[in-house]
């Protein structure tokens, strides 16, 4: 049981990083690079290439983060997403993770489809995709930092326990 445990911990480690990884990938290099490959009409190999493949690491990263981390929290699951005592600040984290894995697949992907040309939209329904996906991922990064906060200090900080 010890050796599951410690591989699933493992799995959730690392598609966590990948996941996280990724996001900041999107929003730090490839929305400037992609504005300036535009500008020169250089776009292509990262439409057509990097990002479908990135976006696919990136959503099924975030899947296996999150169902590895209901894993971990067995038993404690409900006690983790209703706030009980000892298990708030994971709970917590567990919350923004989880509202972080409905943005991937509600909003970034449901809209980076159409952007990349993969369903069809007008060019209307592309500036709307564009704006909800960027907007989207930007709330992701931002709620990454305190998730990440809840999520080590849950586990590591005592002194942060409510």
């Amino acid at each position: 049981m010890d050796l599951i445990l410690g591989l699933e911990r493992w799995f959730h480690l690392m598609a966590g990083v990948l996941w996280i990884g990724l996001l900041y990938y999107f929003n730090f290099v490839q929305v400037a690079a992609l504005k300036a490959a535009t500008a020169d009409n250089t776009n292509a190999g990262i439409t057509k290439h990097i990002a479908p493949r990135a976006l696919l690491f990136f959503r099924w990263a975030a899947v296996v983060t999150w169902l590895t981390g209901a894993g971990l929290l067995g038993p404690n699951f409900v006690a983790a997403f209703t706030f009980q005592p000892s298990y708030a600040m994971i709970g917590m984290g567990a919350w923004l993770g989880t509202i972080m894995l409905i943005n991937v697949w509600t909003l970034i992907w449901r809209n980076q489809k159409k952007i990349l040309g993969m369903v069809p939209a007008t060019d209307a329904e592309k500036v709307t995709a564009r704006r909800v996906a960027f907007l989207a991922s930007r709330t992701n990064t931002m709620l990454s930092i305190p998730m990440l906060f809840f999520m080590a200090a849950g586990a590591h900080t005592a002194q942060f326990a409510f």
